[in-house]
């Protein structure tokens, strides 16, 4: 017994997470209705996950600008070579979103059928302007955006924070630093002891999806679901990949560095849940903080490549659905309009389905596809937020590296055995 309880010890976080999600298939497959009942383990995950987001955002962005003092200038040159990546990479995301699903024509021969109560309730949702999303970076609160898990509103509110912060003198901002360096390290504390839960929440994540979703729904949208797969896999090789050849990435120890977050990202459909321990990992791996508490939240209002690409995907899809022929024009409008339009979509399961009703609204195509698509979507969400995760960590490393501030003698991250 005594082996048997140290054996169990030994096992690393990552192989616990990848023994619960063999588990929650295998349940979620032989028992939909039992499986059904564990959703409230993998909401208890995700909630203490979410608890952590506001205070480890604030506190690294405020340590990580003004620490720096009067530099501000290398804070705007850090925001501006960010966007800039951002916007090329998520563009190459769109157009090979768009020639997949050209080429391969999921949504030819479907039938569309009455829109699902669902459906209506996507379409209720005022379609989003270039307006209403500047609008919706200033928060009216800085409590209200916190307890709504607003990542954008907390990013710049803690921006402007830090900017003021870096232009007080003496002890008031000493304070103030030590009280945003203390915040930061406590809550890598916190994540490392909500981590010892993430088996079993991770696992409940999986049984509930497999028993909702069933082989039934992916027979029958299957194609769409492999286009999007298949599109993901070519936007890694054709876009991510390169990336990290020209930056001279260490891709062995990134890939080593970037699994369990992309576990937790794939098996929960949650860019949050996996945003504390990418951020751990990243630092690890030789990112500067400062670097990594800048990029990798303003990547999840910016930079969700996965979620991009789906878009894409799923809107050509609906046009494909109707029977309507969409020229490469008319096409090209709608990605652009998707691309506005995504900049500060919730980093959350599905939040995406809200951007997509809007878009389809606004080039007057039908909303049943949003109700059709709502059956498939855990699977296919589990794909883009695993892309989202990967392509922010990436673009923590692009970043130091084009800065000349990757240290690559960093010590590698070790996988820490946790208490079952």
């Amino acid at each position: 017994m005594r082996q048997l309880w140290t054996f169990l010890r030994s096992i690393s976080l990552t192989k616990w997470i990848l023994i619960s999600m063999v588990i929650g298939t295998f349940i979620g497959w032989m028992w939909p209705e039992i499986a059904a009942n564990l959703k409230p383990l993998s909401n208890i995950f995700l909630r203490m996950i979410k608890s952590i987001i506001v205070p480890i955002i604030f506190g690294t962005l405020v340590v990580g600008i003004a620490g720096h003092g009067d530099d501000m200038k290398r804070v705007g040159r850090l925001a501006f070579k960010s966007i800039i990546y951002f916007e090329i990479v998520t563009t190459l995301a769109l157009i090979i979103g768009l020639v997949a699903v050209n080429i391969s024509k999921p949504g030819v021969g479907v039938v569309l059928s009455t829109p699902a109560e669902a459906g209506k309730e996507l379409a209720s949702k005022q379609t989003a302007t270039i307006g209403s999303t500047l609008e919706h970076i200033v928060p009216t609160s800085f409590f209200e955006a916190a307890s709504k898990n607003e990542v954008l509103q907390i990013v710049f509110f803690s921006i402007l924070f830090a900017v003021a912060l870096s232009q007080v003198r003496g002890r008031p901002k000493e304070i103030m630093l030590g009280f945003a360096e203390g915040l930061a390290e406590v809550m890598f504390k916190f994540t490392a002891i909500v981590m010892k839960f993430a088996p079993i929440g991770i696992g409940a994540a999986i049984a509930v999806t497999v028993g909702h979703s069933g082989l039934g729904v992916l027979i029958n949208l299957g194609k769409l679901i492999l286009t999007l797969y298949v599109a993901l896999v070519v936007f890694g090789l054709l876009v991510l990949l390169p990336v990290a050849l020209l930056a001279k990435v260490p891709i062995k120890r990134f890939m080593a560095a970037v699994k369990e977050p992309a576990l937790i990202a794939f098996s929960t459909t949650s860019s949050e849940a996996a945003l504390p321990r990418a951020m751990e990992k990243m630092e690890s791996i030789g990112v500067p903080r400062r670097i990594i508490a800048f990029v990798m939240p303003t990547g999840y209002s910016f930079n969700l490549d996965g979620t991009t690409l789906y878009l894409a995907v799923a809107s050509v899809f609906a046009a494909q659905a109707a029977g309507i022929d969409m020229s490469w024009k008319a096409q090209g409008i709608m990605m652009l309009t998707l691309m506005l339009t995504s900049k500060g979509v919730a980093a959350v399961p599905r939040a995406s389905l809200v951007i997509l009703s809007g878009t389809l609204a606004s080039f007057g195509l039908p909303l049943e596809a949003v109700a059709l698509i709502l059956g498939v979507d855990e699977l296919m969400d589990m794909a883009r937020t695993t892309v989202n995760l990967v392509g922010n960590c990436l673009a923590t490393v692009v970043m130091a590296r084009w800065e000349g501030e990757y240290d690559p003698n960093a010590l590698p991250p070790a996988e820490a055995p946790i208490v079952v």
